[in-house]
């Protein structure tokens, strides 16, 4: 008997007699730590060994075989009661399932603009202001790179390799992720840097920092919320929109144009895939373009 199936066996009596759970939660939670064993045993990992990064690809199998995020909300409960298990009986020292997060169960996608619409915004933009070029580049930065409003805020010169063609972006926790940078975004930060940012009397502190206001300090997040918002306002646009709307428009945009799902989460920086998910809930009518264009077998040619 393996030590997988010996603690679940106890793992199962637990649930029964100390938790009195009904017969259908028990076997519910027993095939879901059954689905885990299997994953392990496959790999040779047993009971006492499993480790965050374990779950982790465990969980992002469960995607890649289709399972629904509901089904896999199920599975990492049962998943988490089991580690909670071993934990309480001193079996282990250590929970890894502590970090595994749920995925976001019902969870809309917000607005998201056309790519006509994000044209007329940028295009609203009135470059003879002093602001102008810079507010034009910090749109272009949201809309080409997919950036938070507070990654664009904190996104310095030292992070442009214009060369290389791609921008170092430090995302939550801390965590450093590269996105491409289009010549599009490279010339509209030049343009800035020559316009505005060259006439300002940068402060101590500030001078490595892209974007900074008409005091040469660091922009705000409020401040750029204001741009937007202005801008949404001046095109009469009737959906409701923020900085991170950009953000949603550019991964909904890649996954339009093609775009491999793991790629889009590399670079909007997603833990999990599942977060990465919410951008495949697009128009029907493009899904059934895709296929009927696509998919071999719809092809008339012999």
């Amino acid at each position: 008997m393996s030590s997988w199936s010996r603690y679940i066996t106890e793992f199962v009596s637990f649930l029964k007699i100390e938790k009195g759970l009904s017969s259908n939660s028990i076997i519910a939670y027993q095939n879901d730590v059954d689905k885990l064993a299997g994953y392990c045993i496959d790999k040779k990992i047993q009971t006492k060994d499993v480790q965050y990064t374990h779950l982790k690809s465990f969980v992002t199998e469960l995607y890649d075989l289709g399972i629904s995020a509901r089904s896999q909300a199920r599975i990492i409960s049962g998943i988490k009661q089991f580690f909670s298990y071993l934990i309480l009986e001193n079996i282990i020292e250590k929970d890894p399932s502590v970090l595994l997060e749920q995925p976001k169960l019902g969870r809309k996608l917000p607005e998201v603009l056309s790519i006509e619409e994000v044209d007329q915004l940028i295009g609203a933009i009135n470059l003879t202001a002093k602001e102008g070029p810079r507010n034009r580049a910090i749109l272009e930065v949201l809309y080409s790179c997919g950036l938070r409003v507070s990654e664009l805020i904190n996104l310095k010169f030292t992070d442009l390799f214009y060369d290389e063609g791609f921008i170092r972006v430090v995302g939550k926790g801390n965590k450093e992720r590269l996105v491409p940078l289009s010549e599009r975004v490279q010339l509209e930060i030049s343009a800035y840097q020559e316009s505005m940012r060259s006439k300002l009397d940068i402060k101590d502190g500030h001078e490595n920092y892209v974007f900074l206001n008409r005091r040469g300090k660091k922009l705000t997040r409020v401040m750029v919320f204001i741009i937007v918002k202005d801008l949404a306002a001046k095109i009469n646009l009737k959906k409701s929109i923020s900085p991170h709307t950009f953000r949603h428009s550019f991964a909904t945009h890649l996954i339009e144009g093609g775009a491999n799902l793991r790629a889009i989460q590399e670079m909007l920086g997603h833990e999990s895939i599942i977060t990465t998910e919410i951008y495949t809930h697009l128009d029907q009518s493009f899904l059934k373009e895709a296929i009927l264009s696509y998919h071999p077998r719809n092809s008339t040619e012999s």
